[in-house]
């Protein structure tokens, strides 16, 4: 049967999700784990490739297993093989061709940032310590720029295909908006169709300069009219940002 979980994880241990021969990742330690409880190789498709050190709380992920398995029993078994640091958060029969990718329809990534002077060490592998005093309006007016269908060049690393042609880095943007999430911690929260390589990260950076006054308002939407990967490098560091939900129909 095909089956869907959704697993939840701190990417810090880890070289990003996908396998990757050689080094530590999600996709690789929930594989292997998957395997040996099925006693079967399993060949896991994911919704978003998170990069190195970036967290998941929804993270969805699509195998095949035997018909006849205890799910609920093979939930429990990896657990304990993965945590702390991996977490198998739901597991469920799924239609017989549900791809955790393909079958998306929008990830929503959260982005948090410690907004004071004084660093927390408790909340260190989690959110980007910035001591700037950051304008959450002028932030959040600068976002409604990236909302709806764009070319998100200026804030995406180039990639090819198998064949050598580049990747589409049009996206299409739902939502974009900051809130303060707790006190002196700021989230900033991202759905859309998908995302190419580092585009959260840049575009959370560039926002955090215009929220500290180094750049204006105006400059996210003139970075992304110019398609300049240049124009956006600050990249936000990679522990602040989770991808917290996947969304089907």
């Amino acid at each position: 049967m095909r089956v869907r979980a959704t697993v939840a994880y701190n990417g810090g241990p880890f070289h990003g999700f996908a396998v990757n021969e050689g080094v530590r990742t999600v996709g690789g330690d929930l594989t292997d784990a998957l395997s040996r409880c099925l006693r079967q190789p399993v060949e896991l498709t994911c919704a978003g490739r998170t990069d190195t050190g970036v967290h998941a709380r929804g993270q969805v992920v699509s195998f095949s297993a035997p018909d006849d398995v205890d799910l609920l029993a093979v939930r429990t078994a990896v657990n304990r093989m993965l945590a702390p640091a991996i977490a198998v958060r739901d597991v469920e029969a799924a239609p017989e061709e549900f791809d955790a990718r393909f079958d998306a329809t929008s990830r929503t990534y959260h982005y948090t940032v410690l907004d004071r002077e004084v660093p927390d060490p408790f909340l260190a592998a989690t959110a980007w310590h910035c001591s700037r005093g950051l304008d959450v309006d002028v932030m959040n007016a600068a976002a409604t720029a990236i909302v709806g269908e764009h070319d998100f060049s200026s804030f995406c690393r180039r990639q090819h295909t198998a064949d050598g042609l580049e990747k589409s880095r049009v996206r299409v943007v739902f939502r974009a908006s900051w809130h303060a999430a707790e006190q002196d911690l700021l989230r900033f929260e991202i759905e859309a169709s998908s995302f190419c390589h580092q585009m959260v990260r840049s575009i959370t950076g560039t926002l955090v300069d215009i929220g500290a006054g180094r750049r204006p308002p105006e400059a996210l939407a003139a970075i992304l009219a110019a398609k300049d990967r240049s124009g956006a490098p600050n990249l936000a560091p990679p522990h602040g940002l989770c991808l917290w939900s996947v969304s089907y129909p």
